[in-house]
C-alpha cells in the first residue's frame, strides 16, 4: 500500500495548483503543503518550484511523478490479481493503432491466440497520442504504434519497417502535370488522417523537413478511418501520404498508384511500447517478443 501522500503529490501534479489539489482531495491547503514537503525532504530533493504565481515540477518532481505513476498503476493491477479467482482466465489489454490493426496486427495476434487459448484479449484502437496516453494511465499492458515516441520514456521493440509513400488514383490527373518532387503536388487536394495519429505526425513532420505544411495544399480532406480515406482515394477526391501497406490491396488491383517523387522516400517502424519501468515491464516485454515471431 503506497504511501498516501503519494496520492497528494501526484493531484498537485495533476492540477498543478495546491488550492484545487486541496479540494479534489478534500484536505485544507496547508495539509496539502505538509505532504509536499514531507516528501521533499524523505527525498532530499525539492519537488516544485513557484515563481511569478507559477507553479512548475523540478527535474526531481517530474521524475518522482514518473516513477510514482507506475507504482500506483501496479499497485492496482496488483489488487486485480489477488481478487481474481483461480478460475479466471489472464486478460491481455493491448492497444494498436488504426492503420497497423487494419493492415498489419491480425495476423501476429490470431498466431498468439492460437498458442494461448485461456487469454482473454481487450483490443483497443486508437490513434498514436489516445494509445500512449492509455498507456501511461496504465490502462494497457502493452500498445503497438506507427508514430513517433518519446523514446526514453518507454520501452520499445520494432515489429517492423514499412514504406511510406504518396498515392493517389490510378485515373487521377495531376492539376500541374505530372509531379516529380512533394511542391508539385501543392495544388492538389490533400487527404489526411486525424490530428494525433501516426500517419498524420509523419506526414507533418516529413513537410516541415521541406519546408513546407499541410496548409500549404488549397484544401484538404480529414478523415478518421484508414479505410475510409482509401476510398476516398479510389473516387479520386485528392492525394494521400500514408502507408505502402495500407494501400496494398489498391496498388495490386489497380485501382491506386503511387507518386514516384525524387525528394520523398521514406520507411518508419511500427513499434511496440511499454512502461519500462513497470514490474510488469519483462511480461510486456515477453509479449511484444512473441508477438513479433514470425507465424
Amino acid at each position: 500500500m503506497l504511501d498516501f501522500r503519494v496520492a497528494t503529490f501526484l493531484c498537485v501534479c495533476q492540477t498543478m495548483n495546491f488550492t484545487r489539489a486541496a479540494q479534489a482531495l478534500s484536505l485544507t491547503q496547508p495539509a496539502v503543503t505538509q505532504h509536499i514537503h514531507v516528501l521533499e525532504k524523505y527525498y532530499g530533493v525539492p519537488l516544485f518550484h513557484y515563481e511569478k504565481r507559477t507553479l512548475t515540477l523540478t527535474r526531481e518532481g517530474a521524475l518522482l511523478r514518473d516513477r510514482l505513476t507506475s507504482m500506483v498503476q501496479d499497485e492496482q493491477r496488483i489488487r486485480t490479481e489477488l481478487a481474481a479467482s483461480p478460475e479466471d482466465h489472464p486478460l491481455l489489454r493491448f492497444g494498436v493503432t488504426r492503420t497497423i490493426g487494419e493492415y498489419a496486427a491480425l495476423s501476429p495476434l490470431c498466431h498468439y491466440l492460437s498458442d494461448h487459448p485461456d487469454c482473454n484479449l481487450l483490443l483497443h484502437y486508437g490513434n498514436t497520442e489516445e494509445l500512449l496516453s492509455l498507456l501511461d494511465a496504465g490502462e494497457l499492458s502493452l500498445a503497438l504504434i506507427e508514430g513517433n515516441f518519446p523514446r526514453g520514456k518507454y520501452g520499445t521493440k520494432k515489429y517492423r519497417t514499412e514504406d511510406f509513400c504518396a498515392v493517389c488514383s490510378a485515373h487521377h490527373r495531376f492539376v500541374c502535370g505530372t509531379p516529380r518532387e512533394v511542391r508539385d503536388l501543392l495544388p492538389e487536394r490533400l487527404l489526411i488522417r486525424e490530428p494525433g495519429s501516426g500517419t498524420r505526425n509523419i506526414l507533418e513532420r516529413s513537410l516541415s523537413a521541406l519546408g513546407l505544411a499541410i496548409p500549404d495544399f488549397p484544401s484538404y480532406l480529414q478523415v478518421e478511418n484508414m479505410h475510409t480515406l482509401i476510398r476516398f482515394l479510389e473516387k479520386d477526391m485528392g492525394i494521400s501520404f500514408l502507408y505502402r501497406i495500407a494501400a496494398r490491396e489498391g496498388l495490386e488491383n489497380g485501382t491506386l498508384r503511387e507518386i514516384t517523387l525524387s525528394d520523398f522516400r521514406l520507411r518508419h517502424d511500427f513499434s511496440f511500447v511499454w512502461d519500462d519501468h513497470s514490474i510488469y515491464a519483462d511480461r510486456a516485454r515477453a509479449l511484444a517478443d512473441l508477438l513479433s515471431q514470425p507465424s
